[in-house]
């Protein structure tokens, strides 16, 4: 993979021939005036963020990595979520629809033509389904890792928006359409539901199906109402009648204001990429409501924010750096998993984990948790990243955007290091991106930007049928 220096003002206009600030109008979509401003600080976070999937994606096959500069496997996660940017940067001025179209349909013919069976190596997926994690040449299996129904579906959740926003008579855009309507239709849901009216998190041909499912409030949503919506093996509405019946069991008002709690972040951002949730309910959030008015799946991640931020200022458990506008608990790097002494007080800390609210709490702040819930609390997370940035400057801020997480507790170490490193006067700090934080940054900005993906997922047919399905009604779906 070539590493290209990021570049801004002139030269990138001299290279993509588009300015900055200039707005590429795609063929059957014209907007009814110019982007709404943005911070500036934003502004450029969002765009350095996005030069990351320009520059490690793999332009032969379309395969994102896990993480970089770390020499890393796919994950086709990250490559759901680059789909989605290439688009945004068309709008942004940042490609050229060209090199867009050129790059989704390298990344929709790989994984048409990708093998698919029951075979533990040299295939990419099965019934449909993909790995996890993918060899950045061949596209196969990684390792052993899993056959994942949530990571796929957040491939998919790319592929059909590229569906949607390629909508031009050019035969290229006519086959991103096809093809990715055809890897959706080829994933054989029904397959994944093991056990009652639950879909497994995943299978191994060692092993068999994962002992896990999605039956608890989480990122989870997408991949049950792309289920429902298939065309060719549906799920039945049961599920989703299944996944909302644990939520009590999840409602708590413990970190902050009373919603559906889920510790890290991410499982509050996922979903909310691609479905625009604002004003729809199913039968849970139409009970809710009457309790709490106005409140649905869109209110329930900005409560989230407001805990997580919340349990930042009262910090609980001490940690270095955590204020009302430093913040932000999810999955992430962390510095290793060891426990160590420090003024006084024994501290465990964790490598890569899921970090929440007394969850696996070790003091590590990761920028995507913030950044990612911009279209839920854009005040404060454009102070917690000036806040950042400010305080932590080019240790932590860089060409491609923030470095995935940093621990201003730990500034001090004799033990090895998963990752990062430890930087004099601001403490551990990663030495690497992941993917699906990077992907996370920018979709969610533009969504709270200009509606971008939202807008066009809400004409999405299978996203529709999916949505009905599962009981949602209100808002833009009623005149969907």
């Amino acid at each position: 993979m070539d590493r290209r220096r990021f570049l801004l003002g002139s030269t990138i206009a001299a290279t993509t021939g588009l300015g900055l600030s200039g707005c590429a109008v795609r063929q059957g979509f014209a907007r009814s005036g110019p982007l709404p401003p943005l911070d500036p600080e934003i502004d450029d976070l969002q765009r350095r963020t996005f030069q990351w999937f320009v520059d490690t994606t793999n332009r032969a096959n379309g395969l994102t990595p896990d993480r970089w500069p770390t020499k890393s496997f796919a994950s086709i996660a990250a490559v759901g979520f680059a789909l989605t940017c290439w688009p945004i940067a068309v709008e942004r001025g940042w490609m050229t629809r060209a090199e867009a179209r050129e790059r989704t349909l390298t990344t929709a013919r790989f994984f048409h033509d990708a093998p698919q069976g029951p075979e533990a190596r040299g295939m990419s997926g099965h019934k449909g389904f993909f790995y996890h994690f993918l060899d950045m040449e061949t596209g196969h299996r990684y390792g052993t890792t899993e056959l994942s129904t949530v990571d796929t579906t957040l491939l998919l959740g790319g592929l059909l928006y590229a569906a949607r926003w390629f909508d031009g008579d050019h035969p290229q855009e006519a086959e991103i359409r096809r093809l990715a309507q055809a890897i959706y239709e080829r994933v054989e849901w029904d397959w994944a539901v093991v056990r009652p009216n639950r879909i497994t998190m995943g299978w191994k041909p060692e092993s068999g199906f994962i002992e896990a499912d999605w039956n608890v409030y989480n990122e989870g949503m997408l991949v049950l109402l792309l289920a429902m919506g298939s065309p060719t093996h549906p799920v039945e509405a049961a599920v989703w009648e299944e996944w909302c019946s644990v939520y009590d069991e999840s409602w708590t008002d413990e970190w902050g204001p009373a919603h559906l709690h889920f510790p890290p972040l991410f499982g509050h951002q996922y979903s909310h990429m691609f479905v625009d949730f604002r004003g729809i309910r199913d039968a849970f959030m139409r009970n809710r409501q009457a309790q709490i008015p106005g409140f649905d799946y869109f209110q329930n991640s900005v409560r989230a924010v407001q805990a997580q931020r919340k349990y930042a200022i009262d910090n609980p458990m001490g940690w270095a750096g955590y204020s009302a506008d430093v913040w932000g608990l999810t999955a992430c790097d962390g510095p290793g998993d060891f426990k160590q002494v420090i003024d006084g007080r024994e501290r465990q800390f964790f490598s890569y984990s899921a970090r929440g609210p007394g969850d696996r709490d070790d003091g590590t702040i990761a920028p995507t948790a913030a950044l990612g819930s911009m279209p839920f609390a854009p005040a404060e997370v454009t102070a917690c990243m000036k806040a950042m940035k400010a305080r932590y400057g080019a240790a932590l801020y860089t060409e491609y955007g923030f470095l995935d997480s940093f621990n201003p507790t730990l500034t001090q170490t004799d033990r090895t290091l998963q990752h990062g490193r430890i930087v004099p006067g601001i403490g551990w700090v990663d030495d690497d991106y992941l993917g699906i934080d990077q992907g996370a940054i920018v979709v969610q900005i533009e969504n709270h930007r200009s509606d971008a993906v939202w807008k066009l997922m809400r004409a999405e047919p299978n996203l529709i049928r999916g949505l009905k399905a599962a009981g949602f009604t209100g808002g833009w779906l009623d005149k969907a």
